[in-house]
């Protein structure tokens, strides 16, 4: 066997799942494809790509920019406790500023008081944000 075949890996999708940075493996899958995941500034568009240790990754979620860099590959999807450990995060939450709201290609504000979305709304505004 050639080092390369010994080497460890795990898909990206699956990891992003197991490290509990989407709730689904589909919605992982979705941003790989959509060109969201970064590895090493190389936009990546396959959710097959072979993640291995080392690897720094580089992806939006909500407001803030996430730099992380893979410690292990995990089995299995566990408790956060377990799924922190796999990572490292070279750029923190609480060092970050969120970006403005509108930078964030997020729609218009609602009115105030004008009560919670309907779900036909809601369902309207994750269409136009690209989510659904």
């Amino acid at each position: 066997m050639s080092e390369e075949q010994t080497e460890a890996f795990l898909r990206l999708d699956k990891w992003l799942f197991f490290a509990r940075f989407y709730k689904s493996r589909a919605l992982a899958t979705r941003a790989c494809e959509a060109g969201e995941i970064r590895i090493g500034g190389t936009v990546v568009r396959k959710a097959n790509h072979r993640l291995r240790i080392g690897d720094v990754l580089t992806f939006s979620r909500g407001p803030y920019v996430r730099v992380i860099k893979v410690v292990s590959l995990p089995t299995r999807r566990g408790p956060a406790s377990e799924a922190q450990e796999s990572y490292e995060d070279l750029n923190p939450i609480s060092e970050q500023h969120p970006l403005p709201r509108n930078s964030r290609g997020e729609g218009p504000a609602r009115e105030p008081g004008s009560g919670r979305p309907t779900k036909r709304e809601r369902r309207k505004l994750d269409h136009f944000r690209g989510e659904w």
